[in-house]
């Protein structure tokens, strides 16, 4: 980056006892995986490299060369052998011969398939020819933040012979393809000495002929770059200065707090998002700065970037000194319908007859003074990519305008690359998204045998889930055992205690905040409790009462703030039990709070109709295998009032059964999941039991 705060220079991370036991291959994945580990050299999934190397034909077995070079998708930090495209460098040098002008060269896409080595099915990418056609074994190319601060420049091409003399050259924008290519090779040929090239508005090809010399040559021109630039830049202010002061970082969360999920629900009409929050010093330092406004609307210049954020963002103008955010929740509405007109307007000014269809005209970055950015998108993994995408973007602005002037890609360039038709099949060949992308849960009683099983389960459909637990260390052990199967941005882990009211809106509140709002509650904390009435003490009673039915009211009023806010619907699933229907022997207590909770519902299914809140009931019985309730006195209790052994006492609940089957918390979160989807979409106030049969809970 060009934060200067970071004061460092890319390290030089080859290892030769490393790369000597490896192929040739494999090299390239090393090779691959050290300049991607740092997002200084290049932004998550940007950049590509490449290998040429010589192996036997499989089939005529003759010594045939071959370009190993990244697929189409995949990241260079995480890539391994198979993220790699194989095509025979004869096919490829053959394809000149096919090709019919730069009018026309798209359809060359279509000839890489007839090219693939060994029948790899990983699909070539569209920078395959500018890899073919430089005449080097080893090519990187990386999207720096250092570089693409001079490539954006207004004075790129003497900024870049300033920097690197004639060891790095200068070629002007022109979108990745085969004429590139064609340009790359010509460059190469008329300038054997150069050990690369800085590509307007894109970044940086360098090379060597060995896997190592690349490499080496890729950090040393990028650090070369940092250097300049700190040099260039000492004691000037960034975009102009700081013209407002950053709240500080509880204020900057609250702020966020009530602002994303109002914006969430303004962007999420036609499709569910999900939010990021980035309040770090880079973001902080930019939108607090004179130049914002200026500078975000230039847009970006980099093609990954404007592709993961749009052209540019949204500014949201918010005092800071005041903290007044009643006056933006009643002026985003116009501000949102605004920029949606705005990208209509640049979308009928650029379109092409074959254009595909308008995509979502809604913003992806917003951008507040003093408090930092929103990123909202289909997902959080993309909505944090395209959060870390605009740092980029931030840094190549700082950069740019520190030492020239910053040009953004001009409005035609940029759409002819956002609607793209090649880019437009990349899209319709992404797998469909799971039924519950882009929603969020929040479960209480995560922790626990159900909590988890319910959670897992949301999380298996795309889903994003807060677990809510009162036991820390279950609720650790929970969050890294759902981490590890569903990956870190899916999950976040929150300590609740239902009964404080302060707790349970800071829970919400931190849902806000690490999501964008909530879609989904499914209440499932509780206790059970057993004891003849005359021996229930008051104490027992509140316990009861506290957790099972004013817990269940207190996190079902938060749920319900936030549905109002974002006015897009929303879901609560109640796990109550079978003695909210039916009662049992001494578990007065017990069984009261649990009705009280199925009589809540019904009350909040009510209230929420009108706004496409439903609210929805599962009953459990006798879920004994990890339930955190059947552990201990609870499990003690219930055989004593059976008069069994508490090693008889599930054999008891499955032989007392309808179906005679034992009921597990996978079943509970079955039915869970049932009331969550859409699958149930015309259902509220509605209970179904899952006890394996049981007459005396029958409903009706």
């Amino acid at each position: 980056m060009l934060d200067k705060r970071t004061g460092s220079r890319l390290a030089n991370l080859w290892d030769d006892a490393k790369a000597a036991a490896m192929s040739e291959a494999e090299r390239l994945v090393y090779r691959s995986n050290i300049l991607g580990s740092d997002k200084r050299v290049t932004n998550y999934g940007g950049g590509n490299t490449s290998s040429k190397i010589v192996q036997a034909d499989p089939l005529t077995g003759e010594q045939v060369e071959v370009l190993w070079v990244k697929g189409s998708g995949g990241d260079s930090a995480s890539i391994k052998l198979d993220g790699f495209a194989t095509l025979y460098m004869e096919k490829l040098r053959a394809l000149k011969g096919l090709y019919r002008g730069i009018e026309h060269e798209d359809e060359m896409v279509g000839y890489l398939p007839h090219c693939t080595f060994n029948l790899n099915p990983r699909a070539a990418s569209i920078d395959t020819p500018l890899h073919a056609y430089v005449p080097h074994a080893y090519v990187d190319h990386m999207h720096p933040d250092a570089i693409i601060a001079i490539a954006a420049s207004k004075d790129s091409k003497t900024l870049t012979k300033e920097i690197f003399g004639d060891d790095i050259g200068w070629l002007p924008w022109k979108k990745p393809g085969f004429e590139l290519g064609l340009w790359l090779e010509k460059f190469c040929l008329e300038n054997p000495a150069a050990k690369g090239v800085v590509l307007e508005s894109h970044g940086l090809f360098t090379w060597a002929d060995t896997p190592k010399a690349c490499y080496e040559t890729t950090i040393t021109v990028i650090n070369q770059a940092i250097d300049w630039f700190e040099r260039k830049t000492e004691g000037k202010p960034a975009f102009g200065g700081a013209v407002v002061k950053s709240l500080d970082q509880a204020q900057r969360r609250a702020v966020a707090a009530k602002l994303m999920p109002a914006i969430r629900g303004l962007i999420s009409e036609k499709s569910h998002k999900v939010g990021h929050f980035d309040d770090s010093d880079t973001v902080l330092e930019f939108v607090n700065s004179r130049n914002l406004r200026d500078l975000a609307a230039l847009g970006t210049s980099c093609p990954d970037h404007f592709l993961r954020t749009k052209i540019r963002p949204l500014v949201i103008e918010f005092d800071p000194a005041t903290g007044d955010t009643d006056t933006i929740l009643a002026r985003l509405p116009d501000d949102i319908a605004a920029y949606r007109a705005g990208y209509q307007a640049y979308y009928a000014r650029c379109k092409h007859a074959d254009s595909p269809a308008m995509r979502d005209p809604n913003a992806v970055v917003f951008l507040v003074p003093g408090v930092g950015m929103f990123t909202f998108a289909g997902d959080k993994a993309t909505a944090r990519i395209s959060g870390e995408f605009y740092v980029n973007a931030i840094n190549v602005m700082r950069g740019a305008s520190s030492v020239s002037t910053y040009v953004g890609l001009p409005e035609r360039e940029a759409f002819n690359i956002e609607y793209w038709l090649l880019e437009e099949a990349k899209l319709q060949r992404m797998p469909k998204p799971k039924a519950l992308a882009g929603q969020i849960a929040l479960v209480t009683g995560g922790a626990g045998g159900i909590g988890r099983a319910t959670a897992a389960r949301l999380l298996r459909e795309g889903a994003c889930v807060v677990l809510a637990d009162i036991d820390e260390a279950a609720l650790a052990k929970a969050h890294d055992e759902l981490t590890a199967a569903h990956g870190k941005d899916f999950v976040r882990p929150v300590r609740i205690d239902v009964t404080a009211e302060q707790q349970v809106a800071d829970g919400f509140a931190d849902t806000a905040v690490e999501f964008g709002g909530i879609d989904i509650l499914v209440s499932n904390a509780g206790l059970a409790s057993s004891a003849p009435v005359e021996e229930t003490t008051l104490a027992l009673w509140n316990r009861n009462m506290d957790i099972l039915a004013t817990g269940y009211f207190l996190v079902s009023r938060e749920a319900f703030k936030l549905f109002r806010v974002q006015k897009i619907g929303g879901n609560v699933v109640f796990v109550a039990s079978k003695n909210g229907l039916a009662a049992s022997p001494n578990a007065s207590a017990y069984c009261t709070a649990k009705a009280a909770e199925i009589h809540l519902a019904r009350c909040l299914a009510l209230e929420g109709a009108e706004a496409q809140i439903r609210v929805n009931v599962v009953n459990p019985d006798a879920v004994l295998r990890g339930s955190k309730i059947w552990t201990g006195e609870w499990k003690e209790q219930r055989a004593a009032a059976y008069k069994m052994s508490t090693d008889d006492l599930e054999e008891h609940y499955r032989s007392r059964s309808m179906l005679k089957r034992s009921v597990f918390p996978e079943d509970i979160a079955e039915a869970v999941y049932f009331f969550a989807s859409d699958m149930s979409a015309k259902s509220t106030g509605n209970i179904v039991n899952v006890d394996a049969g049981n007459a005396q809970s029958f409903t009706r």
